[in-house]
């Protein structure tokens, strides 16, 4: 009998029309072009505006893209997982809100959380729901309004972050194709190094942590570059030797896109050249839960059937993971 996996059928993107250059950095910090690029390879990153819109204002666009690409609708979707840092409110999930704002009335949805490896979470967990044989589309997010959370007076983290959502349709086959394995993995150890301090229930929002500004990201880079490095590299060559893969098997590595050395390390350790490496980086800087599939629709066009492809990503907490998959379908 085959084996039913899970394969991405359709996948779509939304990003904010405003671009914040590094030259535009340049007079909010103390920082400049070169010493940005270097480091991070960010030249820049989108941004959303306007009054009252999170980040489920640009998830429901890259749902109607996919629904519509995929020409089914709305009311076929049988379950969303949002991945996020950034949701539109503490509750009601934003899956719950952007299934009201896309009309997927029949779908059940929650939110998961963690991190930059989100998207990956998100996707190894909907895969399960469709080998089960309980559900038929599933609809994964991930989506994040970073500068909701980024202190632009904080040189070493407002260089990094953007905005932007994505999102894949999961559906079952028989034919080979799909999530094939995958290693997730966590160490809450890593608490201290990558945060945002307060506005849970440990430290509630007051005066005092408004004013002291623990409502932004903090990051001790350092520590967590060295983590990232190694971690990520790690799993994505584990991935390989579990599954028999050389890295001339591999067709694409797409990488958590936070750090332009931490994904030239990750594919050194693979084997891979960096003409199978996706990196839109420059473009859209670190957008959390929307990194991965954000490549995935860049180079959607690229994709052929069959392709072997490596997702690898890392976040704080600490989380990491990889995903090895087959390509469903060719370009269009």
């Amino acid at each position: 009998m085959a084996r039913t996996t899970a394969a991405i059928t359709a996948v779509a993107s939304h990003v904010p029309d405003y671009k914040l250059t590094n030259k535009e950095l340049e007079k909010m910090v103390d920082t400049n072009d070169e010493w940005i690029t270097s480091r991070t390879g960010i030249k820049e990153r989108r941004i959303l505006k306007g009054e009252n819109k999170g980040s489920t204002e640009m998830a429901k666009h890259a749902v109607n893209k996919l629904l519509e690409k995929r020409g089914i609708g709305p009311e076929e979707i049988d379950l969303v997982i949002y991945c996020t840092v950034t949701p539109d409110q503490i509750f009601p999930a934003s899956a719950n809100i952007v299934s009201h704002k896309t009309g997927m009335i029949n779908a059940f949805g929650y939110d998961l959380n963690a991190a930059c490896s989100g998207f990956l979470y998100g996707l190894v967990t909907g895969s399960k729901f469709i080998e089960s044989g309980t559900h038929k589309k599933v609809v994964i997010i991930g989506s994040d309004k970073m500068s909701s959370i980024v202190d632009y007076e904080d040189r070493a983290t407002c260089i990094i972050f953007g905005d932007g959502a994505a999102a894949v349709l999961l559906e079952p086959t028989e034919d080979g194709t799909g999530i094939l394995d995958s290693i997730l993995r966590s160490d809450g150890s890593g608490q201290e190094f990558l945060h945002q301090k307060a506005g849970g229930s440990e430290r509630p929002p007051s005066a005092e942590t408004i004013a002291n500004k623990e409502h932004y990201i903090y990051q001790e880079g350092k520590t967590v570059f060295k983590f990232a490095v190694s971690n990520m590299a790690d799993v994505s060559y584990e991935i390989m030797q579990k599954n028999d893969l050389t890295a001339e098997d591999v067709a694409w590595l797409v990488p958590h896109q936070a750090n332009l050395r931490i994904i030239d390390a990750t594919a050194n350790r693979m084997g891979v050249g960096k003409d199978k490496v996706m990196i839109n980086i420059d473009k859209y800087g670190n957008t959390t839960n929307a990194t991965i599939p954000l490549c995935l629709v860049d180079w959607e066009h690229q994709l052929h059937k069959g392709d072997n492809i490596i997702l690898a990503a890392f976040g704080g907490g600490f989380t990491w993971g990889s995903v090895y998959l087959k390509w469903a379908y060719d370009p269009a």
